[in-house]
């Protein structure tokens, strides 16, 4: 079961669509999160979970105090879990610290052409079959969204290439969990 690790939704079940995505394990969220608060960069900030799947990482970032959160994502039955979770968030916000969630039902590469957003946390978890030119895209196209000093994370499968990162983005680190690899970047 997918939940809520902590914040005002701590141990708050969300629902995953059926097939298609793959969420992100309890363990490597606490991972992710630890590392993020470790630097304070959680509470306040304005956050994009790229290919969103259930919204895991963007609502747990909004349940640990984010002041907005916007999840991206095509698929329509993985947009419709994403906007339930919403909902079962946001009633669970305390009323003088509701956090601003939104959901974009769009692919992630005209999402970002289009956003005139900034964000200052990037999530982005693409599904596997996700290859390295289309992945290399999406980051270019990420860079001119990114406050200064926001903070990448990137979630593949340990087998997968390490990605190429563009000009304004600089790899910190990356870390296995099993089958799964984060990798920590920077803007500047």
């Amino acid at each position: 079961m997918t939940r809520i690790i902590a914040g005002f939704a701590g141990s708050l079940p969300l629902l995953v669509p059926g097939a298609g995505t793959r969420p992100t394990s309890d363990r490597v969220r606490e991972a992710v999160f630890s590392a993020l608060e470790s630097r304070d960069a959680v509470r306040g900030s304005r956050v994009v979970d790229l290919y969103a799947g259930s919204g895991a990482l963007g609502l747990e970032a909004a349940s640990r105090g984010a002041a907005s959160v916007t999840l991206v994502e095509r698929a329509p039955a993985a947009v419709r879990a994403c906007r339930d979770n919403v909902a079962r968030v946001l009633r669970n916000a305390p009323k003088n610290a509701q956090p601003t969630i939104s959901v974009a039902s769009h692919s992630v590469q005209p999402f970002l052409d289009s956003s005139t957003a900034v964000w200052d946390i990037a999530f982005i978890d693409p599904p596997y079959e996700v290859g390295g030119v289309e992945l290399s895209r999406v980051l270019g196209s990420l860079v001119p969204r990114l406050a200064p000093d926001a903070i990448v994370v990137l979630e593949r499968a340990s087998k997968s290439p390490d990605p190429v990162w563009p000009d304004g983005l600089s790899l910190d680190r990356s870390r296995k969990y099993g089958d799964t690899t984060l990798w920590w970047a920077s803007a500047g």
